[in-house]
């Protein structure tokens, strides 16, 4: 029949559809230039009802009266509501309980479902100015956009990171109010996509009831998510059930947590707003959707124990120190040979260490091909997963997280010669080879003689080769963002980003974000190591060894004195951005 879509046969596809952060509704024309944009959020529409009704024509049809002692069932809960008072209208009331039009009347046995804290909820206005990492001298064009908040304990407001990322201005505006007031940034944990602000005006928090945290819900819990998403100005409400529990990537983060799965629709303009329980305490903070055309509603959560420690990070530091990590690459022992080659017995348990971070500190008592048999005295299974709760398994990385930077752990190893050995280590934060993130930092550059130099990290990659870096970068960069460890907390990787061009660089022109490996056979260890070792060079010339057996040479002399030219043609303030001079 003509207009009818019909089933396609055949396999689905085998592709992961990707996670988006529920990013705040931006009202930018250059959105393409946002590192979340909302191309990349997919905006769910209510799921159509199972049943079909054809309105009738003519005069509506009236409430039907209902007789003194009859019953009511209701659908939805399927509870009995008793009528215990003389004939009255029936109105039917969103939640799906019924109701009387009656002082006299009264319904037994319904349960009252308790109202969230909407007057906590608050939405926030942010100006953001996000720095050019293609040209690192300067800021792109400032944008705005709009999200969610909520009301905490101790005159603090608690959003998403990616609403607040690169703000120049943040304003709050309170449900029903007109006015919007200055807010402070107090704190922004990356990993986690949590930030912390307050108001210093009074009169914002006036009659404004923080909202209470609750426990981890269980799976089928009802939750209600409320925010501003995009749509209108006011407040809205979905409501859905939480339907997984697991450790999640967090897209903004770049890292694992735990999380959940809602089937409530968090739409853009959603970022930061609460979820609430039926008791009406907050149990999570929306932040990110599945978008996809095979799924519908599926919306992730950032639960309360990740709050809750990004927010005693915060109060026991004065700033947010973020999540540890085992400093370690693993691989599970499913294969009984496996086992077996690695003296393991029947009963023991545990995980292959494959690879150690040189930076770690448990890279001075752990070896590679350890088998790790329990950490903090919870035995680590075959596929890496240990107890949750009751009939369900979560990867061990949940126990590290739960640790806060500078704790210590207790980890149990299998050496190969079967030694069970015990170490007591001290966990840290890590740092990447090439960083998800600047945290805020604006990037650093260099420049002699036209030649661009930087540092490369993820945003400058999505910089240069857009959203799909992952697939157009240089497969050696690639390479080393996947898989290459830090061999000294301070080390870099230096790039020559560009050439502009000039009379003394030319035959270089087309060099484009190379590696640069050693300065006059020295190791480039950093940018600041590299910009230093240039300032004080006395040789004759400059040589540079670029990756792919490529090398640069200039006449020192000459490099220093038409650099000041070029920046002035290409209005460049500075030859090095203001943290290489410290």
């Amino acid at each position: 029949m003509a207009g009818v879509n019909k089933r396609k046969r055949g396999r689905k596809p085998k592709s992961d559809p990707p996670l988006t952060p529920d990013i705040p509704t931006s009202t930018s024309p250059h959105i393409d230039d946002v590192v979340f944009s909302v191309s990349n959020v997919e905006l769910i529409d209510p799921p159509p009802s199972s049943t079909s009704h054809r309105p009738r024509s003519g005069r509506p049809r009236k409430t039907p009266l209902l007789p003194e002692n009859s019953k009511l069932t209701n659908p939805k809960h399927g509870k009995t509501l008793k009528v215990t008072s003389p004939t009255r209208r029936l109105i039917d009331k969103p939640n799906g309980i019924a109701s009387l039009i009656s002082s006299d009347t009264t319904i037994t046995n319904a349960a009252a479902r308790v109202v969230p804290a909407m007057d906590a909820v608050v939405k926030v206005f942010c100006v953001h100015t996000e720095p050019n990492y293609s040209l690192p001298w300067q800021r792109k064009r400032q944008y705005s956009s709009s999200s969610s908040g909520f009301v905490i304990k101790g005159r603090r407001v608690l959003t998403n990171a990616h609403s607040v990322e690169h703000y120049t201005q943040v304003k709050l505006k309170k449900r029903g109010s007109d006015t919007k007031y200055v807010a402070t940034v107090l704190a922004i944990g990356t990993e986690c996509d949590i930030a912390l602000l307050s108001v210093d005006d009074d009169e914002f928090w006036e009659g404004v009831s923080p909202v209470e945290f609750g426990d981890l819900p269980a799976l089928q819990d009802a939750v209600t998510v409320v925010g501003y998403p995009i749509g209108g100005d006011t407040i809205s409400v979905t409501s859905g059930v939480v339907s997984r529990i697991e450790i999640l990537s967090y897209v903004h983060g770049s890292t694992e947590l735990l999380g959940l799965q809602i089937d409530a629709a968090i739409n853009s303009g959603n970022s930061g707003g609460p979820a609430f329980n039926d008791k009406g305490n907050c149990v999570g903070i929306a932040f990110q959707s599945l978008k996809h055309e095979d799924v519908e509603n599926i919306g992730y959560v950032i639960p309360t124990p990740v709050i809750t420690h990004f927010i005693k990070d915060y109060e026991k530091n004065g700033a947010y120190t973020g999540f540890p990590i085992l400093g370690v690459e693993w691989q599970k022992m499913e294969n009984p040979d496996l086992r077996l080659s690695m003296g393991m017995k029947p009963d023991q348990k545990g995980v292959r260490i494959r690879r150690i971070n040189p930076t770690a500190p448990e890279s001075m008592m752990l070896m590679p091909s350890d088998v790790i048999l329990s950490f903090d005295g919870v035995d680590i299974a075959n596929d890496g997963t240990v107890p949750f709760r009751h009939g369900e398994r979560i990867g061990f990385s949940y126990l590290v997280s739960q640790k806060y930077s500078g704790d210590s752990a207790a980890v149990k190893v299998l050496r190969r010669n079967s030694e069970i050995l015990n170490f007591i280590i001290k966990l840290a934060t890590q740092m990447r080879l090439i960083p998800a993130h600047n945290k805020g930092r604006p990037p650093s550059y260099y420049i002699i003689a036209g030649f661009v130099f930087t540092t490369v990290s993820v945003p400058y990659l999505r910089s240069e080769y857009g959203k799909d870096y992952e697939y157009e970068a240089p497969v050696k960069l690639l390479d080393k963002l996947l898989h290459e460890f830090r061999q000294s907390p301070d080390e870099q990787i230096v790039v020559v980003s560009q050439v502009l061009v000039a009379d003394i660089n030319i035959g270089y022109e087309e060099i484009v974000n190379t590696q640069v490996l050693a300065f006059n056979g020295e190791r480039v260890k950093n940018l600041k190591s590299l910009a230093s070792m240039v300032e004080k060079c006395n040789d004759e010339f400059l040589k540079f060894d670029l990756e792919y057996q490529q090398v640069v040479v200039l006449q020192t002399k000459t490099a220093k004195s038409a650099t000041s030219d070029i920046l002035t043609t290409h209005c460049i303030p500075s030859a090095m951005s203001e943290d290489l001079r410290t």
